[in-house]
């Protein structure tokens, strides 16, 4: 445990950047004893430098968890199984790497006897949510210093200039600066970008901001063909152009995200409700992700039963984005909503075949063994086994209700006309 002078021994959820770097010294001001924590999710990072940079800030310890592979198993698949959207756009990347960054947290903060966990989400976010609800899903009786809800501290630092300067009087180096005034987040999954210039909705990004994609205007003019095979719902082997082939999950993933960078695929500029009621403009980045659901929706076409798809999009894809989302991971909810993937998943088995051209993923052609979709039975220029004369009784079956409806409109109709005649103005 911390010294009996210290407020305690706090594990900071650290990323190398301006506002962690800024809250790693601040709460060593405040006294605590602090321990830095950085996940591997596939970011572009330097991690010795994010390591060294915050044991020279003051950090008694750091650790590094390589948590790729369960990010991609345990949370990507699943999502991309179950065409996980929120409000219709947003992939959900920034949502789907916290429950595996918090887990990972509150295994070293039990192994090192940290008597709190510390992040440095801002008191106007979402990822407060996501982090604090996860900490106490994982362990209840944890502690956590939030200081964007701190008073000392936000009023103190009341905006990025502010923590730019606390960062030079430290002698911190960040990669944010005054001439970029932006904040990302980054993993395997995607990037984000927000704050600053990006707050008016209406600013246009600049061509320099966006840092994992191709700008259309110079993605390649040749397309790339790719084929992506899937085993119950789960992408399992990627085939390209040259026939190179690549099996791995984690290595799929990275595969997916170089080819779709090139081409300038999974950009994204919105404005999105935030859990806690606030509205708020984010840019993304979601390059490979973007290929694997155009991919995964499209072979559900051609495997999923139309029944058990209507219920998994209405029931499933609904809740478990909002659950992702809001941050409730570790609850009963998302056990009970997740038990049903499996199942809708089943028969979704074949191969997609993909052309990937400016900012376009274009399927080219798909197929199955698991024989729901047949050729002659569905062909229009044979009857293949299917009675034309057998759509009759069908469609006076259904009418039923319609021809009700319609005669009680009518009904009312004339009401309507009778009233008008009567009184001067229909009633």
């Amino acid at each position: 445990m911390a010294s009996s002078s210290s407020p305690g021994r706090v594990l900071l959820a650290y990323s190398g950047g301006l506002d962690t770097s800024c809250i790693l010294a601040w709460l060593i001001e405040q006294g605590y004893e602090v321990y830095a924590f950085m996940a591997d999710v596939g970011q572009e990072e330097d991690f010795e430098a994010a390591r060294k940079k915050a044991l020279a800030v003051g950090a008694k310890k750091f650790f590094l968890e390589d948590l790729r592979r369960e990010f991609v198993t345990e949370l990507i698949y699943p999502a991309v199984q179950a065409n996980c959207i929120y409000e219709n756009v947003y992939l959900l990347g920034t949502s789907l790497a916290r429950p595996v960054i918090a887990r990972g947290m509150i295994a070293i903060a039990d192994k090192e006897g940290c008597d709190f966990v510390s992040h440095g989400c801002t008191g106007k976010g979402n990822d407060q949510v996501r982090f604090e609800l996860a900490f106490y899903g994982l362990k209840p009786d944890i502690k956590v210093v939030a200081p964007w809800r701190i008073p000392e501290f936000y009023n103190r630092f009341a905006g990025r200039q502010a923590l730019l300067a606390y960062a030079a009087e430290k002698s911190i180096p960040v990669q944010q600066t005054a001439a970029k005034p932006w904040s990302t987040d980054e993993n395997l999954f995607h990037i984000s970008y927000e704050a600053g210039i990006l707050e008016d909705p209406n600013t246009t990004p600049p061509a320099d901001m966006w840092k994992l994609t191709q700008s259309l205007e110079n993605a390649p003019a040749e397309p790339d063909h790719i084929s992506i095979e899937f085993k119950a719902g789960i992408p399992v082997k990627v085939v390209f152009s040259d026939q190179k082939t690549i099996t791995d999950p984690v290595d799929i993933f990275l595969a997916l995200n170089a080819i779709a960078r090139k081409h300038g695929i999974g950009r994204l500029d919105i404005v999105e409700n935030r859990f806690i009621g606030v509205k708020s403009r984010g840019c993304y980045e979601s390059p490979g992700a973007t290929i694997l659901r155009v991919a995964h929706m499209d072979i559900e076409g051609l495997t999923l039963d139309r029944n058990v798809r209507a219920l998994r999009d209405q029931f499933v894809t609904v809740e478990l984005s909002r659950i992702l989302y809001n941050g409730h991971y570790f609850t009963p909810e998302r056990e009970f909503v997740t038990s049903a993937i499996p199942a809708s998943q089943r028969t979704v088995n074949g191969v997609v075949r993909l052309k990937l051209y400016k900012g376009n993923v274009i399927v080219e052609g798909r197929y199955s063994e698991e024989g729901l979709y047949d050729e002659h039975q569905s062909s229009m220029d044979e009857l293949g086994g299917f009675e034309p004369t057998d759509t009759t009784g069908f469609i006076q079956i259904e009418s039923i209700r319609i021809k009700k409806w319609a005669q009680a409109n009518a009904r009312k109709g004339q009401a309507g006309v009778e009233a008008k005649d009567v009184y001067g103005s229909r009633v």
